[in-house]
């Protein structure tokens, strides 16, 4: 007896270090099913995403692997279709199993909390009127010490349905975000008529626009590239095409642009949503669907 019990915790161990292996395992590769981290946000949140998923992946294990135990070494004889043991409730399993879902909720709310704070994404308007912590922590520490300057601001409008962006150092507009690397962004976010989502998917990074309400959202980008940028929610008709490059340069390329985009003459930008719109105008065979008639094209130094 005092064998089999000593087997059976070896068993138990040997089987718990496996799972929590494999989960931990898992919960790597969970890096490599994201996009690239393009924003320093965007580390927090990978890191807080491997942690849900070794969390799963140790629960779905571990389950698993205790029934295909009991099925296989626990299992009745063939042809024995008695009834098991009756076994009463046991406080002390249900209090324990009653507890530790509560206890894995609060850690992964505390956790996601922590990782809100230290992202840091809300501006100083939000923090007034929407009582947010007075101070947080940036994912880049050392540039969200940086002064004041050094934060670049860009006005983004969204309508139905494109993006507008806009320089104030330059006056400049265009209808393609340009991000310097490396420097902390702040964004005025702005609808103007539905509700709209500002999301992109490689700065883990996504923010609901809401009308008639200045929203100051904040960033940084740290890998050089071309991204996308798209409506998170549905805002009629045409929002699929609603989407817009996000260009992240080197500060000294960044200024290069915004020089050369202050010399262009301000043009109609092109608008998808606005060539779809008249083509279904001008078909001979009316469907009957209602819409809404896209926003005129914006005059920008910058089409993209």
């Amino acid at each position: 007896m005092k064998i089999q019990k000593i087997l059976n915790i070896l068993t138990l161990l040997t089987g718990a270090i496996a799972v929590t292996v494999t989960s931990l395992w898992i919960g790597q590769q969970a890096y490599s099913w994201l996009p690239p981290q393009a924003a320093a946000e965007s580390k927090l949140i990978d890191d807080l995403i491997s942690f849900l998923v070794t969390l799963g992946a140790f629960i779905f294990l571990g389950v698993t692997s205790t029934l295909m135990y009991s099925v296989i070494f626990h299992r009745a004889v063939k042809d024995d279709f008695t009834d098991g043991p009756p076994i009463e409730g046991n406080i002390t399993l249900e209090v324990v199993w009653t507890a530790i879902p509560i206890l894995l909720v609060f850690w992964i709310a505390g956790y996601s909390y922590q990782v809100y704070e230290q992202m840091g994404i809300q501006g100083p308007a939000e923090l007034v009127h929407l009582h947010n912590p007075l101070k947080m922590e940036s994912a880049h520490a050392a540039l969200i010490d940086a002064p004041a300057e050094s934060v670049e601001k860009i006005d983004v409008l969204a309508k139905q349905w494109a993006w507008v962006f806009h320089y104030p150092e330059k006056d400049v507009t265009s209808t393609e975000l340009h991000l310097p690397s490396d420097r902390r962004i702040r964004l005025a976010l702005r609808s103007q008529d539905v509700l709209h989502g500002f999301y992109i998917p490689a700065f883990r990074l996504k923010q609901d626009i809401i009308p008639n309400q200045a929203l100051d959202f904040e960033f940084t980008p740290i890998r050089p590239g071309k991204y996308r940028l798209t409506d998170s929610q549905y805002s009629g008709t045409y929002f699929a095409t609603m989407q817009a490059n996000v260009v992240v340069e080197s500060p000294e390329d960044y200024q290069q642009w915004l020089a050369q985009a202050a010399t262009q003459k301000p043009s109609l930008a092109n608008n998808q949503a606005a060539f779809e719109y008249a083509q279904t105008s001008n078909q001979s065979v009316k469907t009957g669907w209602v819409t809404v008639p896209p926003a005129a094209p914006t005059l920008v130094n910058s089409p993209g």
